[in-house]
């Protein structure tokens, strides 16, 4: 009888971290940046049907990279959570810590887990505060750690060249209009040093706004004001164009 090969626990865990990390390089990544107003999402993603961001509760955001199936049960999951909570004690006893902690619970169970595969997914929960520095953002690999994160955080295949990319460009203070388009270079900064342009139809984007007037802060930005967004640095720096134009923008 053969003896069985042995494995130490060191490198059993070793192989089940490369394996996820495998998995969610596959993936497209994207960026959460806070900016004066609240916390944007950005990330490159041609479906118009499967999200990376949604909303979790009144205030909390929700971000994903890696396999949508897991990532979307997650989802789900978290949804119930909130849901619950708030309804047997009080809204705003659901916050973005506690909920990072459900996820962490969650993912570092099926990650030490011998019976079942890990995650391929790292999330990104953010809450919106009353102002910038009640702000939270709370990232969560495939192992289950939480890491508390301010200004920016980018998950992902290409997450670590993109993080430092940020780190380097965001400031306190930008406009939603200087933070969208800060992700988007981020985003489209190759390990070669080109830049490829990525249209609009293939950006999603969302924001937690804390000057919206409803209790629901999240908000999905599409279509035409997505473009002007877009825009909105190229107009500044473009004196000729006509004060029309830009009154009838700020109009729409």
């Amino acid at each position: 009888m053969s003896t069985p090969f042995y494995v130490s626990p060191q490198q059993a865990m070793a192989d089940r971290a490369e394996y996820a990390r495998k998995g969610i390089a596959r993936g497209r990544s994207l960026v959460v940046i806070q900016y004066a107003d609240g916390i944007v999402f950005v990330g490159e993603n041609p479906s118009r049907a499967l999200h990376k961001f949604s909303e979790i509760y009144d205030r909390i955001g929700f971000a994903a990279a890696g396999k949508y199936n897991e990532y979307e049960n997650l989802r789900i999951g978290g949804v119930r959570y909130a849901d619950l909570r708030g309804y047997t004690y009080d809204r705003d006893d659901v916050t973005a810590r506690g909920l990072a902690n459900v996820y962490a619970q969650t993912l570092g169970t099926i990650f030490s887990s011998v019976g079942e595969k890990p995650y391929e997914v790292e999330l990104v929960v953010a809450e919106v505060g009353s102002t910038p520095e009640e702000d939270q953002i709370y990232r969560l690999p495939h192992d289950g750690s939480i890491v508390d994160e301010h200004g920016s955080v980018a998950v992902g295949g290409n997450a670590e060249q993109i993080s430092t990319f940020l780190d380097q460009r965001h400031q306190d203070g930008m406009s939603l209009a200087e933070a969208l388009k800060l992700a988007v270079q981020a985003l489209s900064n190759q390990a070669n040093g080109a830049d490829r342009e990525i249209p609009a139809e293939r950006l999603e984007v969302a924001v937690l706004d804390r000057t919206r007037p409803q209790q629901r802060k999240f908000k999905r930005i599409v279509g035409r004001q997505l473009s002007r967004l877009l825009q909105a640095d190229v107009a500044k720096t473009e004196p000729t164009e006509a004060p029309s134009d830009l009154e009838e923008t700020e109009d729409e």
